[in-house]
C-alpha cells in the first residue's frame, strides 16, 4: 500500500554508510548517459528493489503510456512507468549505495521529491547525488567535461568541478537537487555535456564520465573497463559518420578550435591558492617596508 506521496516500501535494507544517487529518463538525459549510469551501478552490483514510488501519484499516462507485453504468448500484462529504489551492496568498499531508477514524473514534483528524501532518510543515506546530461556544443573528440553543483562548497573544490552557470527551465534531478539544499540534506549534482549532433542513445564516453566523477565523489572504487572499450567503438563510428560530411566535420574542427582557446583562457588565471600566496607576499613586504 503507498504511503504519503506514493511511495511503497518492499524491504527496508540495512546499509552502511549508503549514498543515494538518482538518474532519471527524460528531459535531463540527453544521450541517456544519466539513466544508463544509474543502470550500470545496479547491474554492475546486484542492485535489489526495496521501494518504489507509484506512478499513479505523478505521471500522466497519456504522454508516458504503460506497455503491453505477452507473457508465454499468451498472457498480456501491463507494465506502469515506475521509479524504483535498489539496494546497491559493494563488498570491496565501506560504504554501499541506494540507486533512484526510472522516468521524470509528470506533476507532483514536490511530493515526489519529498519522497525521495524520506527513502534517503529512512535509509540513512549520508548524501544524494543526481546525475544529469544535456546537450551542449561540445566536440565528441574531447574529453567529457562534467559540471556540478554541491550543497557543500568543499565539495566543488575537491572534486575538481567546473561549476555551471546554466539559468533556464529544469527538471526533476534541478528540482532534487534545491530539495535537498532547502532540506539540509548534502547533495551533489552532476551534469555531463553531450554533442547535440550525435545525440541518438546510447553515448558511453558520457556514462563514463559521470560514473568515474561520481565514483571519485563518494569514494567507491569503480572499474569502467567494460565502458573503456564501448566508448572506443562508439567514439571509432561517429569518426566515421563525421569523415563523410565536410560540413559536419568542419563545425567539429570549430569545436575542437574553441575548446583549446578556453583551455588556454583557464590556464592563465591563477588558481585561488596562488591568489593568496600573491597576497601574503605583498603583505608581508608592505610591512617589512614600514
Amino acid at each position: 500500500m503507498a504511503e504519503r506521496d506514493g511511495l511503497v516500501w518492499d524491504d527496508h535494507p540495512q546499509l552502511r554508510r549508503p549514498v543515494l544517487v538518482a538518474g532519471f529518463e527524460g528531459w535531463n538525459d540527453a544521450g541517456d548517459a544519466a539513466s544508463d549510469a544509474a543502470a550500470w551501478l545496479t547491474n554492475r552490483f546486484g542492485g535489489a528493489r526495496f521501494a518504489w514510488i507509484d506512478s499513479e501519484e505523478h505521471f500522466d499516462y497519456q504522454s508516458r503510456r504503460p506497455e503491453v507485453e505477452l507473457s508465454d504468448g499468451v498472457t498480456r500484462t501491463i507494465t506502469w512507468p515506475t521509479n524504483a529504489c535498489f539496494a546497491v551492496r559493494i563488498e570491496r568498499a565501506d560504504r554501499d549505495l541506494v540507486v533512484l531508477r526510472g522516468i521524470e514524473p509528470s506533476y507532483r514534483w514536490r511530493s515526489f521529491c519529498r519522497a525521495v528524501l524520506t527513502v534517503a532518510s529512512e535509509t540513512g543515506c549520508e548524501m544524494v547525488v543526481t546525475l544529469g546530461a544535456l546537450l551542449a556544443d561540445v566536440a565528441h573528440t574531447r574529453p567529457v567535461n562534467i559540471t556540478g553543483a554541491a550543497t557543500d562548497t568543499d565539495l566543488i573544490a575537491r572534486l575538481g568541478l567546473t561549476r555551471s552557470r546554466y539559468e533556464g527551465p529544469t527538471g526533476i534531478v534541478g528540482v532534487l537537487h534545491d530539495a535537498c539544499r532547502e532540506g539540509g540534506v548534502a547533495s551533489a549534482s552532476l551534469w555531463a555535456p553531450v554533442p547535440h549532433y550525435v545525440a541518438t542513445p546510447p553515448n558511453p564516453l558520457a556514462t563514463r564520465a559521470l560514473l568515474e566523477r561520481f565514483g571519485t565523489l563518494v569514494g567507491l572504487p569503480l572499474e569502467l573497463d567494460e565502458l573503456d572499450e564501448l566508448a572506443r567503438e562508439w567514439r571509432q563510428r561517429v569518426d566515421e559518420v563525421v569523415a563523410e560530411d565536410d560540413d559536419v566535420r568542419a563545425y567539429v574542427q570549430k569545436l575542437e578550435e574553441r575548446a583549446e582557446l578556453q583551455e588556454v583562457d583557464e590556464s592563465e588565471i591563477p588558481s585561488g591558492d596562488a591568489l593568496a600566496a600573491e597576497l601574503e607576499r605583498f603583505l608581508r613586504d608592505e610591512g617589512e617596508r614600514g
